[in-house]
């Protein structure tokens, strides 16, 4: 007999040609991948993607809005047709940071599952973190000693410190702070637009974000100072913040994931252009290609975020991820299901490297 699954694990009736299905609610993204197992790996199908700002306004008032609750339930009945459509065997759907602090969180995952099906698992921050790992951990550079895996998210981020040369790295340190794009922005509230005010809420944003690591950068101290002694320090980065910023390094006219998963850049690029997003004009992001009127309000909060990891993790390159939380479910779930064929899916390629822009 097998144990019954975790919350927020779903089995349909149906095995024929299995799918199994991740859904990952955060602050700002709703995200779904349904795959296929493979020999060692996965096959996507199908996936989804929508900005729904479910944390917008949590930071004033502690609560979800009814404008931002809409919003995820829209994209949740999304997700929902295509796993009925898609025949999904097991799955697997997770909350995070925003569900985790707003008060009205659990009565909008009852909500989500009596008008959706979805039933919603909101996880701690240490399950984030883990997941994340686990979906992303294989993009990071050959190498011995500590290694760095943050994510940053809409709601908070993760900095994980792993042990690698097992097939799962295992983690030494971790820590969750409550400042990701979305919450770090509007705890500054309204900028002028000028090129001080806009200097002086970007320092403020730096230091909100090493205050909150500052215990985390202590503790990690001697580990770096092994990192180093091992020839090289290495650091790997989940979130639209970093593929965005990555994007920007290589000039694409338009995001394309096949280009950005999996690279590795210099990390002094990665600071340039997070110091030249900060000081420009709301416009003048909007006009970049990769950036938009979708991601330029966000991402000088990801920049300010980004550059107080490299502060606490110096690495001369930072490997990008497009992928982890669904992914680290999809393999968690293949893994345990007994119907799953094969060992736990993997990745059919490693990192790309990139010199100096």
């Amino acid at each position: 007999m097998h144990a019954a699954p975790p919350a927020g694990w779903q089995r349909s009736a149906s095995s024929y040609r299995q799918s199994y299905a991740a859904i990952d609610l955060g602050t700002n993204n709703c995200r779904l991948l349904i795959a296929r197992p493979s020999g060692e790996h996965f096959v996507v199908i199908d996936a989804f993607s929508r900005v729904v700002r479910l944390g917008e306004g949590l930071a004033q008032t502690g609560r979800l809005s009814d404008a931002a609750m809409d919003r995820a339930l829209a994209a949740l009945h999304v997700c929902a047709e295509k796993l009925r459509k898609r025949n999904v065997h097991l799955a697997r759907s997770v909350a995070t940071e925003a569900c985790r602090r707003a008060e009205n969180g659990q009565a909008f995952i009852d909500r989500v599952l009596a008008e959706t099906g979805i039933h919603l698992n909101i996880i701690t921050a240490q399950e984030e973190a883990r997941l994340a790992v686990l979906g992303c951990h294989i993009l990071l550079e050959q190498g011995t000693g500590p290694a760095m895996i943050f994510d940053i998210g809409g709601g908070s981020t993760e900095m994980v410190l792993v042990e690698t040369g097992e097939t799962v790295p295992r983690i030494l340190d971790w820590q969750s702070v409550p400042w990701g794009v979305v919450s770090l922005t509007e705890s500054i509230g309204a900028i002028a637009d000028d090129p001080q005010a806009r200097a002086a809420a970007y320092a403020e944003m730096r230091r909100r974000v090493d205050e909150g690591f500052a215990d985390f950068c202590e503790r990690v101290s001697p580990m770096r100072s092994a990192a180093r002694g091992e020839g090289r320090i290495r650091l790997l980065g989940t979130s639209g913040t970093v593929t965005t910023l990555a994007s920007v390094h290589l000039e694409l006219p338009q995001y394309d994931r096949r280009a950005v998963d999996g690279l590795v850049v210099p990390a002094a690029s990665m600071r340039d252009i997070s110091q030249r997003l900060a000081v420009m004009t709301p416009a003048e992001r909007v006009a970049l290609p990769c950036i938009g009127r979708e991601r330029s309000d966000l991402v000088v909060a990801g920049c300010a975020i980004l550059e107080s990891i490299l502060d606490i993790w110096p690495a001369d390159r930072l490997g990008i991820a497009d992928r982890g939380i669904r992914e680290g479910i999809l393999r968690s779930l293949m893994a345990i299901s007994p119907d799953s064929r094969g060992t736990p899916p993997g990745t059919p390629r490693g990192p790309k490297r990139t010199e100096a822009a």
